[in-house]
């Protein structure tokens, strides 16, 4: 199968679902000749025109505020926001307009739009262009919050999301842009709401979100070597939240350790947990769960802190290890 990066599978998603269906448009800040801020939309505009790829002005309640009206009128408006902390900006029209409208018009205006947007640090941009923010639109209803963790998966979830009839957030973390990995040419979506086992195993269970995965991917071979076997969910989505695959696997396993890049406090590895705890799963529990998430501080600018401030490999695989009841130099 051919490989892709994340930004090209979400180009050729984009394009597909363009070509398939001419009320879906593009709009966003320098997403025509610019191609994005991380070039994900570059080619779009030569193939589409300035109708359906519009550079907009940097004012994100007012390009959400846009896409919304377009939703209403028959149009399926796919929104691209620089930088996943400048939501923040636009969260009126997302909170108390996207996310309400279908049902207080009884079902009968509906609001089918996209918000793309790069979350997650790691590439030393800051405070203000770093977060991880995906735990406040999760709390709304009336949003479905998505989270691909590669490229097949942003490919298919995208498509998915554009076809939804509801508003979808899209968190897409800025480290996968460039990871590589096989995405097959068919038209295929991915359900919306439904986890992955991303590695199947049977001593202890890894729930990680985003980039995470990848994190989890590479700690989870680092364990193998010491004869611990991870299993490793992806719950692709937040909102709404797969509680059946994560409850069928810690059930297996009888072991959790959760790991997501937002703050630990508030975020959504709690409710993952309160998930496990008020289900059968909580019967089938050897050990306390774990979770590895970010530090409470705002996002440094420098490389060492920055990384210091993220949950990294090491720390998953510390996790693991705490879980298990078992140190680094033995038996805790």
């Amino acid at each position: 199968m051919r490989e892709l990066t994340t930004a090209q599978a979400i180009r050729e998603a984009l394009a597909e679902e363009m070509r398939r269906d001419p009320r879906v448009f593009l709009l966003g800040e320098d997403i025509g000749i610019y191609g994005g801020a991380f070039g994900v939309t570059n080619g779009l505009l030569e193939e589409f025109g300035p109708e359906r790829v519009r550079d907009t002005p940097i004012a994100e309640s007012a390009v959400v505020g846009c896409a919304i009206g377009a939703s209403l009128l028959g149009m399926r408006p796919v929104v691209e926001i620089q930088f996943s902390d400048f939501i923040t900006n636009a969260m009126d029209a997302i909170v108390n307009q996207a996310a309400k409208i279908r049902y207080m018009f009884g079902g009968k205006a509906r609001v089918p739009i996209v918000v793309r947007t790069p979350g997650g640090a790691g590439t030393g941009a800051a405070a203000q262009h770093s977060q991880s923010l995906e735990a406040w639109t999760a709390h709304v209803p009336g949003l479905k919050v998505v989270m691909p963790s590669d490229p097949a998966e942003a490919k298919g979830l995208l498509k998915a999301a554009i076809r939804d009839d509801n508003p979808v957030i899209f968190y897409e973390h800025k480290l996968l842009y460039r990871v590589k990995g096989p995405v097959p040419e068919e038209d295929y979506t991915i359900p919306i709401g439904k986890a992955r086992v991303v590695r199947p195993g049977r001593d202890v269970t890894v729930i990680a979100t985003s980039y995470q995965v990848q994190r989890a991917l590479q700690a989870a071979e680092l364990l193998a070597a010491e004869g611990v076997d991870v299993e490793i969910i992806d719950p692709r989505t937040l909102l709404p939240l797969d509680r059946d695959t994560i409850v069928g696997s810690v059930a297996k396993t009888g072991r959790v350790v959760i790991t997501h890049e937002a703050v630990e406090h508030g975020g959504v590895g709690a409710e993952i947990a309160a998930a496990i705890m008020e289900s059968e799963a909580f019967y089938y529990l050897d050990a306390p769960l774990v979770r590895v998430c970010g530090k409470p501080v705002p996002i440094p600018c420098n490389k060492r802190l920055e990384e210091m401030a993220l949950p990294q490999v090491a720390d998953i695989v510390d996790g693991v290890r705490r879980v298990l009841g078992v140190a680094a130099g033995g038996v805790a």
